[in-house]
């Protein structure tokens, strides 16, 4: 079995380094600098006991792959953009091929779906940073992250067995699961307070506005019928499996959309965060305007290239309100 990684940035980057590293074939799909870097120097992965070079091969669309039908694409692209990713897929790799989306939101799998009949979905808890050409951070150890696996929209087989144990043997530890999108909405709640964070700093996390959107999102999960795993079921997986270190005396900055914001990439994955709760609200007639107003704060700071951390929790309560400055 060979993994495809299809986005190798600060997850699939960390994911991809260790497969190979642990033995796997492995293949990255990167672009622009960072996929020049990976070519040139290999793909640097930097963690608490130092760094490791990775000499993985990397191209820049699937159609430069060699593809087999047991090939397993590990998409790990921000969910903006999946669909571009899915139909690149689609043109050129054989119909029987796996997805398993490495993805934060819950909106990937049914994309894929659409497209590939065998999908698979992935929760990630991994604190990864990508935000230097050619280099990925992986911040826990002794364990990388956790990434349960299970088919979409439900149930195990021997491919996500198979995934499993080798990510397992790769630095990570991986649970097959049948009902894995439980745990998949109950990591969206609570990647509800990314943008937070990218605003405001880490401190954002635990604000009112962040603990307004959690609100929010379960009374839309209640009134849509989603049942999602509870927060001691999360504290539970969890344990003390994440150490988070500093890595070469830099604590890490932030997650996935602070990373965003710092790169200037120019869009954010929101609208598949909070976005999905607005539009869960929208369809079952329940409120949601702080998740709303989340939106827009994003597309403010993608917009204007804003510093990570430039606004307070204060300033986006009174834009609840006040609405969201040009």
């Amino acid at each position: 079995m060979r993994y495809v990684v299809y986005g190798a940035g600060a997850i699939g980057g960390v994911v991809g380094g260790r497969l190979h590293q642990h033995g796997h074939d492995v293949i990255l799909l990167a672009r622009g600098a960072h996929l020049d870097a990976i070519r040139t120097n290999g793909l640097r992965v930097d963690d608490v006991d130092g760094r490791v070079v990775v000499r993985v091969d990397a191209v820049a669309t699937p159609d430069e792959i060699d593809w087999r039908d047991d090939d397993v694409v590990l998409l790990a692209v921000k969910s903006q953009d999946t669909v571009d990713a899915l139909d690149a897929l689609a043109a050129v790799a054989p119909p029987g091929i796996a997805i398993a989306c490495v993805q934060n939101g819950v909106a990937n799998e049914r994309a894929a779906l659409r497209r590939f009949t065998d999908v698979y979905a992935v929760c990630v808890m991994c604190p990864a940073t990508h935000l230097e050409p050619g280099v990925v951070v992986a911040s826990s150890s002794p364990i990388t992250g956790l990434l349960d696996i299970g088919r979409y929209p439900h149930g195990i087989d021997d491919r996500a067995r198979t995934i499993a144990g080798a990510l397992s043997r790769s630095t990570f530890e991986s649970v097959p699961r049948a009902d894995v999108m439980r745990w998949k909405y109950q990591k969206l709640l609570m990647n509800l307070a990314n943008v937070v964070e990218a605003a405001c700093g880490p401190e954002g996390r635990a604000s009112e506005v962040a603990k307004l959107a959690t609100r929010e999102a379960l009374a839309c999960y209640a009134a849509a019928g989603i049942d999602c795993a509870s927060r001691d079921e999360d504290r539970a997986r969890r344990g003390d499996k994440l150490q988070l270190r500093d890595v070469g005396g830099r604590p890490r900055g932030g997650g996935s959309t602070w990373q965003s914001l710092a790169r200037g990439t120019g869009a954010l994955e929101t609208d598949y965060l909070n976005g999905e709760i607005v539009l869960l609200g929208r369809l079952h007639g329940v409120p949601t305007p702080v998740n709303a107003l989340l939106q827009r704060v994003a597309r403010r700071l993608a917009r204007t290239n804003a510093t990570p951390g430039s606004v307070t929790p204060d300033e986006l309560l009174s834009w609840a309100s006040g609405g969201v400055p040009a």
